[in-house]
């Protein structure tokens, strides 16, 4: 049994985190009933605090404005991470919660040139101008890195490159936050059901696992060549070249792109570019790499986005990716052309075929539950129908049928509506529903017509000639377990006297270190109150 554990440092720190959300008014809706006892009265001075910042500042919140994004912004890069992974989770934290936590800028000062080419120099093991022949000031700078224009000496001649390089001392910082974020989860999950339904340590884990990937350079390069690959025959979209021989755990080297960004539209219409068109390949970019590839860049914010000389759309920043299965991929088409033909049977029995929704419940009541999403849509203007919107709605209804959450579908569908923003803001009247039809009919053609079918028989055949091959030491595996059990059957299964004890003192110390907590944050919350 796992022992939770506060160093005065993380008590501290989780003190500092709680004040600052409360004054905020994080915990003003939240609902004291799922809490257990002990963390009611933490709640009620949270309550006190949200209310009493509310007062001094009630013109902002007559504007509308909200405080979350910028309460967690004062509590550093790691806590800015943890807002905008729970963005892509309105499951956890509520669909109003996410679409606050959505305007959180992963915007940081930049730290000195002279640490940035300290980094370099130690990562090569070389002088940095055997590496560079030039290396600028920073031109952007966020919780993680930082980006500087550089260049570099090729067969071609000199070439522009953007050098992408690791914040100094991030990962002690991020190990830090995230050990007390695990501790709080862990608490949550022992006292409260509804954290353990919400899987707030598997949510935790998952943004550790995120943060890792993303402070290892060598990994978004990766994922940069594998994108640049996929696109390669896709005339109006473009993602820039790694250079590996410049790239390592803590420096990332790409070509630099040279284009004006997506969020400047003055600028685009001053160039003569078709806002519609933009708004169109937008659309049909990320669906193509999303449907055809199942690897689709899953932060595709106007910021991310650039329009090159040749008014091809670029990406840039590769450090969150989405992945989707060929069952996902099938499902995603065969939803999305089922409501765009208003066919409301097909996508039900899609559901139940992925084993998304229990068979308890009968695909007729599912179509039914369908078509009150699909028609109100339908009866709208086109430049009013929101896809993103109706994946929303779905899966609020799919929830209703006891499906379970798929979080590369929640990823998917929050990456969609960034998309969907960004294609209205460059067409307000754009259909996305024709815009994505030749995108998703096309992979249903070749995919699940006559084509389809015989690469489905041949992934069988495969699949099938793998099982042959492992069956002797599957059967081997398989009777040992089946001789244990007839053991355990047999003889029982015994703990010793002391494992009992063991256990019983780690639940003990574990409840003990969470009531001091509570009381702690008690106490400073109505010590501040009464300042």
């Amino acid at each position: 049994m796992a022992v939770l554990s506060f160093s005065p440092g993380s008590v501290f720190r989780l003190l500092r985190a709680g004040f600052v959300l409360a004054r905020a008014g994080v915990f003003s809706d939240l609902d004291p009933v799922i809490l257990p006892p002990p963390a009611r009265i933490p709640l009620q001075l949270a309550r006190l605090l949200g209310k009493r910042r509310r007062r001094k500042s009630a013109g902002a919140s007559a504007a509308g404005l909200s405080n979350l994004p910028q309460a967690i912004s004062r509590l550093g890069p790691s806590y800015v991470k943890l807002g905008q992974f729970l963005a892509t989770r309105p499951d956890v934290v509520g669909t109003r919660a996410a679409n606050e936590l959505e305007l959180l800028q992963d915007k940081m000062a930049p730290f000195p040139r002279s640490d940035a080419i300290a980094t370099i120099e130690n990562a090569f093991g070389m002088p940095l101008h055997h590496i560079f022949a030039s290396f600028g000031e920073p031109v952007a700078a966020a919780s993680i890195a930082q980006v500087h224009r550089a260049r570099v000496h090729g067969p071609g001649g000199d070439g522009a490159v953007a050098v992408k390089v690791l914040r100094p001392g991030v990962e002690r910082l991020f190990r830090r936050d995230l050990s007390d974020m695990f501790a709080v989860a862990r608490l949550a999950e022992r006292w409260s059901s509804e954290a353990r339904r919400l899987k707030l340590v598997e949510v935790v884990d998952t943004l550790a696992r995120s943060v890792k990937i993303e402070m290892d350079f060598r990994l978004e390069a990766a994922a940069a060549s594998e994108f640049v690959e996929n696109t390669a025959q896709d005339k109006n979209f473009r993602v820039p070249k790694v250079d590996w021989d410049r790239t390592s755990k803590e420096v990332l080297t790409l070509e630099w792109v040279e284009g004006t960004p997506l969020s400047d539209v003055a600028a685009l219409m001053g160039k003569g570019y078709d806002l519609q068109e933009l708004g169109r390949n937008v659309i049909q970019s990320f669906l193509r790499t999303a449907v055809r590839d199942g690897f689709f860049h899953a932060d595709m914010h106007r910021g991310n986005l650039f329009v090159d000389p040749q008014g091809r759309l670029t990406a840039v920043d590769f450090g969150i990716m989405g992945r989707l299965g060929i069952k996902e991929r099938r499902f995603l088409a065969e939803i999305l052309y089922g409501f765009i033909k208003r066919d409301y049977r097909r996508v039900a029995e899609v559901h139940f075929e992925a084993g998304y929704v229990p068979r308890i419940h009968r695909v007729e009541d599912f179509a039914q539950a369908l078509r009150a999403i699909g028609e109100p849509i339908h009866s709208r203007p086109a430049d009013q129908v929101s896809m993103a919107k109706l994946l929303s709605l779905l899966f609020e209804i799919t929830g209703l049928f006891d499906m379970k959450t798929r979080t590369e579908l929640v990823l998917l569908q929050k990456t969609m509506v960034v998309t969907e923003g960004v294609a209205r803001m460059l067409d307000p009247k754009i259909d996305v529903w024709s815009t994505a039809e030749p995108v998703v009919g096309e992979w249903i053609e070749q995919n699940l017509g006559p084509i389809g079918k015989l690469q489905d028989a041949a992934r069988a055949a495969s699949t099938l000639t793998r099982l042959a091959t492992h069956l002797p030491s599957v059967l081997m595996r398989g009777e040992n377990i089946i001789n244990q059990l007839e053991d355990m059957a047999e003889n029982g299964f015994e703990l010793s006297e002391e494992a009992i004890a063991k256990i019983g003192d780690a639940e003990a110390r574990g409840a003990r270190l969470g009531h001091i907590a509570l009381w702690v944050l008690a106490l400073i919350g109505l010590a501040m109150l009464l300042r």
